[in-house]
Protein backbone atom coordinates (compact mmCIF):
# COMPACT_ATOMS: atom_id res chain seq x y z
CA UNK A 1 0.00 0.00 0.00
CA UNK A 2 1.17 3.46 -0.55
CA UNK A 3 2.38 5.72 2.17
CA UNK A 4 4.18 3.71 3.89
CA UNK A 5 1.63 1.67 5.78
CA UNK A 6 3.00 -2.02 5.07
CA UNK A 7 0.43 -3.32 7.43
CA UNK A 8 -2.70 -5.76 5.75
CA UNK A 9 -5.71 -4.00 6.72
CA UNK A 10 -9.01 -6.73 6.06
CA UNK A 11 -12.36 -5.15 6.68
CA UNK A 12 -15.48 -7.11 5.93
CA UNK A 13 -14.17 -9.34 3.63
CA UNK A 14 -12.15 -6.81 1.76
CA UNK A 15 -8.55 -5.90 1.73
CA UNK A 16 -7.21 -2.62 0.92
CA UNK A 17 -4.36 -2.47 -1.80
CA UNK A 18 -3.92 1.03 -2.23
CA UNK A 19 -4.61 4.21 0.40
CA UNK A 20 -4.36 7.70 -0.35
CA UNK A 21 -5.84 11.12 0.62
CA UNK A 22 -7.27 12.51 -2.66
CA UNK A 23 -10.20 10.96 -4.20
CA UNK A 24 -9.37 11.77 -7.91
CA UNK A 25 -6.29 9.42 -6.79
CA UNK A 26 -8.60 6.51 -5.67
CA UNK A 27 -11.23 6.84 -8.32
CA UNK A 28 -7.85 6.20 -10.79
CA UNK A 29 -6.75 2.93 -9.12
CA UNK A 30 -10.29 1.71 -8.55
CA UNK A 31 -10.91 2.04 -12.37
CA UNK A 32 -7.76 0.87 -13.44
CA UNK A 33 -8.78 -2.48 -11.44
CA UNK A 34 -12.05 -2.25 -12.82
CA UNK A 35 -10.70 -1.83 -16.13
CA UNK A 36 -8.21 -5.29 -15.80
CA UNK A 37 -11.67 -6.87 -14.04
CA UNK A 38 -10.78 -7.05 -10.82
CA UNK A 39 -13.93 -5.87 -8.32
CA UNK A 40 -12.49 -3.01 -5.87
CA UNK A 41 -13.94 -0.29 -3.86
CA UNK A 42 -13.66 2.85 -2.05
CA UNK A 43 -13.96 3.30 1.61
CA UNK A 44 -13.50 7.02 3.00
CA UNK A 45 -11.96 7.35 6.53
CA UNK A 46 -11.51 10.87 5.79
CA UNK A 47 -13.00 13.19 8.87
CA UNK A 48 -15.48 15.93 7.33
CA UNK A 49 -15.33 18.39 10.34
CA UNK A 50 -11.86 19.22 8.90
CA UNK A 51 -10.68 19.74 5.57
CA UNK A 52 -7.54 17.25 5.83
CA UNK A 53 -5.56 15.90 2.95
CA UNK A 54 -3.30 14.05 4.98
CA UNK A 55 -2.59 11.73 8.26
CA UNK A 56 -4.85 9.34 9.63
CA UNK A 57 -7.82 11.87 9.44
CA UNK A 58 -7.86 11.50 5.47
CA UNK A 59 -7.04 7.65 4.46
CA UNK A 60 -9.03 6.56 1.39
CA UNK A 61 -8.71 2.66 0.93
CA UNK A 62 -8.85 1.18 -2.08
CA UNK A 63 -10.36 -2.77 -1.70
CA UNK A 64 -10.35 -5.48 -3.33
CA UNK A 65 -11.76 -9.13 -2.51
CA UNK A 66 -8.81 -11.68 -0.92
CA UNK A 67 -8.65 -13.72 -3.95
CA UNK A 68 -7.54 -10.61 -6.06
CA UNK A 69 -5.28 -8.91 -3.69
CA UNK A 70 -1.68 -10.23 -5.75
CA UNK A 71 -3.13 -9.73 -8.98
CA UNK A 72 -4.44 -6.30 -7.81
CA UNK A 73 -0.53 -5.54 -6.28
CA UNK A 74 1.04 -7.06 -9.22
CA UNK A 75 -1.15 -4.40 -11.78
CA UNK A 76 -0.48 -1.49 -9.97
CA UNK A 77 3.07 -2.30 -9.67
CA UNK A 78 3.46 -2.59 -13.73
CA UNK A 79 5.14 0.39 -15.12
CA UNK A 80 2.40 2.44 -16.83
CA UNK A 81 1.84 2.39 -20.67
CA UNK A 82 4.27 5.65 -22.01
CA UNK A 83 3.24 8.79 -23.64
CA UNK A 84 4.52 7.70 -27.02
CA UNK A 85 2.87 4.54 -26.88
CA UNK A 86 -0.39 6.11 -26.10
CA UNK A 87 -0.22 8.32 -29.07
CA UNK A 88 0.87 5.69 -31.18
CA UNK A 89 -2.38 3.42 -29.88
CA UNK A 90 -4.86 6.12 -30.61
CA UNK A 91 -3.55 6.93 -33.85
CA UNK A 92 -3.62 3.35 -35.07
CA UNK A 93 -7.34 3.40 -33.68
CA UNK A 94 -8.20 6.06 -35.69
CA UNK A 95 -10.68 4.87 -38.70
CA UNK A 96 -9.59 7.24 -41.27
CA UNK A 97 -6.02 6.24 -40.77
CA UNK A 98 -6.91 2.30 -42.09
CA UNK A 99 -8.54 1.28 -45.76
CA UNK A 100 -10.73 -1.52 -46.34
CA UNK A 101 -8.42 -4.20 -46.39
CA UNK A 102 -7.14 -3.12 -42.67
CA UNK A 103 -4.35 -2.06 -43.23
CA UNK A 104 -2.83 1.65 -42.22
CA UNK A 105 -2.59 4.01 -45.09
CA UNK A 106 0.60 5.82 -45.45
CA UNK A 107 0.27 9.96 -44.67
Amino acid sequence: MKEGDMSRKEIDGWVAIYQTGADFEADLVRDRLDDSEIPAVIMKKKDRSFSLTHGSMSRIYVMVPPQYEGQAAALLQAEAVSEDDLTRIALASDPENVDVSGKEEEK
